[in-house]
């Protein structure tokens, strides 16, 4: 789908009723998700006034919508067994190995519990309480002592820091702080 092809919204809506209409993962182009960013993204950037914002909010909206369906219906076939992967796109593999990750940790927890394996049980509890996770804080927050017994902060609004996943999860419950992601 090229840029030309994004713009005519009639072409991705058949796009998303074909993969509605049938039962395997159907082919689309490969460069789909980032040709659909790259208009989406200049599109949200033109300025308009009056009629023609209109529409360019309506045609965002309406792109945007549609690819979150495409998205969500390519995503639940893929998890279907016997289903032919082949045809998944690189960003739609991402999403996927994490549900993998999960499923492997899921049966690596009750293989553990199922078979006493305590100590494997509390290293698990103890290195995701530890884990680091970066996070963005949003309001002033004191020193405390982390999850893994260091001291962290003083953090004033918009600081930016790894902490405990634990500590983490705390602050943001509170809506202390929200968690980021560093590209390494």
């Amino acid at each position: 789908m090229t840029g030309a092809e994004i713009s005519d919204l009639n072409r991705l809506y058949r796009i998303v009723l074909n993969e509605i209409q049938n039962n395997e993962i159907q082919q689309i182009d490969s460069q789909f998700y980032t040709t659909l960013s790259q208009f989406l993204g200049k599109l949200k950037t033109e300025e308009y006034s009056g009629i023609e914002e209109k529409i360019k909010n309506d045609l965002v909206e309406k792109t945007s919508s549609l690819t979150e369906l495409l998205m969500k219906i390519r995503l639940e076939k893929a998890v279907i067994p016997d289903i032919t992967k082949t045809e998944l796109k690189d960003e739609e593999r991402f999403v996927i190995e994490s549900n993998d990750e999960m499923q492997e940790r899921g049966d690596m927890v009750l293989s553990s519990t199922l078979n006493g394996k305590t100590k494997v049980l509390e290293s698990i509890s103890k290195n995701n309480k530890a884990k680091p996770i970066s996070v963005r804080f949003l309001e002033y927050v004191e020193e405390f002592v982390g999850a893994d017994t260091e001291n962290y902060g003083s953090f004033k609004q918009e600081d930016v820091a790894t902490i405990p996943n634990q500590n983490a999860q705390e602050l943001i419950t509170k809506k202390l702080a929200v968690k980021i992601h560093i590209d390494k």
